[in-house]
């Protein structure tokens, strides 16, 4: 394979971020927790021999100390797509496949709020000496990009990546693996996209009309894996494509069309839950319940996502680096089981509307200054016209 570093990605401006990845863990913890009072014992424990376990703990060092009182839980969320042929759960434990999103997700000791940290996988980061399951040691590397640690040392190499980075403690690490996501859009009755341009494309069997639409089947799989055909042919292009899906396959899991059709609930926990790897405290179907269960008592409205700043990596345009001093007030808050600041809480979107914009160009609502909403009507209008041909290249309807 490939040294995931050879992937070119360019960042024109944020644009909308939907946090794909962490939408499928909350409906699949959601959907679980719902289903446990009507199912019987042999389907928990046919769910449950889906689940694949992995313990990480022997594999981590120089941990961070734990600051905040109460219970607060950290979720390291790692989304892995080989993209070269099939993989299963337990090869992608052991390193070699990409990681195309990874999302630190905080939950307060309350339970009263939480929000995800979405970590952009071409950030230049420091990679500490990670162990392997076999005791194997991978090198400390310097300026590296931040998937890297995914490709060369599995989840847990990501996990002491994340932690030597933000100085918070984790908890908990999930990770879900694309290659078994078609069964899941399946379930459902396949997903809703927007298309802004008809695709005729006979080499990948992909044929879908412009305009707003219900995929399924390999025409599902095919739009969030291909960038031939889509925009500009990007790959941040399809990684944002890819995103959207997820999060409105996510919408559709916990809508009345499927909580209410109980034949579609277990098909979709059945295909999710043979694609989630989890650590040991959580690999367990009640377990998983309770934690859908937090998020219920927290509700959509109360579950944040954002970005964590980050700018330009002056060495190579293609790359970002973390901003500071502002990544680090973010991870403080974390350490802290701290809500988040006005300010961030201006540039996150809610649970409860995957689908709105988060931040222009300029890194803050609607391209305007310090976070703030832009009254200037041509400032809006030429926003949104930036933020129409930003989605178009993307592949996306804006």
């Amino acid at each position: 394979m490939a040294d995931p570093s050879a992937s070119p990605s360019r960042h024109r401006g944020r644009g909308r971020r939907t946090h794909g990845v962490l939408y499928v863990l909350v409906a699949c913890a959601l959907a679980v927790a719902l289903v446990v009072g009507l199912s019987s014992i042999w389907f928990y424990r046919h769910l449950g021999d889906n689940l694949t376990s992995y313990d990480p703990e022997g594999q981590l060092h120089d941990r961070p100390d734990v600051i905040a009182p109460g219970d607060p839980i950290n979720i390291l969320v790692m989304g892995s797509d080989t993209r070269e042929g099939e993989q299963t759960v337990e090869e992608m434990l052991d390193g070699g496949a990409r990681s195309d999103t990874t999302i630190l997700l905080h939950l307060s000791s309350d339970r009263k709020h939480a929000y995800g940290v979405s970590i952009p996988r071409d950030t230049i980061v420091d990679r500490p000496e990670c162990t392997l399951p076999n005791g194997d040691t991978v090198p400390a590397e310097n300026d590296v990009m931040f998937n890297t640690a995914f490709y060369y040392g599995g989840p847990a190499c990501t996990q002491q990546t994340v932690e030597s980075i933000t100085n918070v403690r984790i908890q908990h690490s999930v990770v879900v693996n694309f290659a078994g996501f078609k069964d899941m859009v399946d379930a459902i009755g396949g997903v809703e996209v927007c298309i802004p341009h008809a695709i005729d494309d006979d080499e990948y069997n992909m044929h879908l009309d412009a305009g707003t639409q219900v995929i399924k089947g390999n025409e599902a799989l095919m739009y969030v894996r291909v960038r031939h055909g889509f925009g500009n042919g990007s790959d941040i292009g399809r990684m944002k494509r890819q995103q959207a899906f997820i999060a409105s396959m996510a919408a559709k899991v916990v809508s009345a069309g499927t909580l209410t059709r109980i034949d579609r609930l277990v098909k979709f926990l059945n295909a999710a839950t043979k694609s989630l790897a989890l650590d040991e405290g959580l690999a367990d179907i009640l377990k998983l319940a309770k934690l859908g269960n937090q998020f219920r008592q927290i509700g959509l409205d109360g579950i944040q996502f954002l970005t964590v700043p980050w700018e330009a990596y002056e060495p190579d345009p293609n790359r970002i680096q973390l901003m500071e001093p502002e990544a680090d007030r973010l991870w403080r808050k974390i350490r802290n089981d701290k809500p988040l600041s006005p300010r961030l809480a201006d540039d996150a979107i809610s649970a409860a509307d995957p689908g709105t914009p988060t931040t222009g160009p300029s890194g803050s609502p609607s391209g305007s200054p310090s976070g703030s909403p832009s009254h200037n009507p041509s400032s809006s209008a030429s926003a949104d016209a930036e933020a129409a041909a930003e989605a178009e290249a993307n592949g996306l309807c804006s």
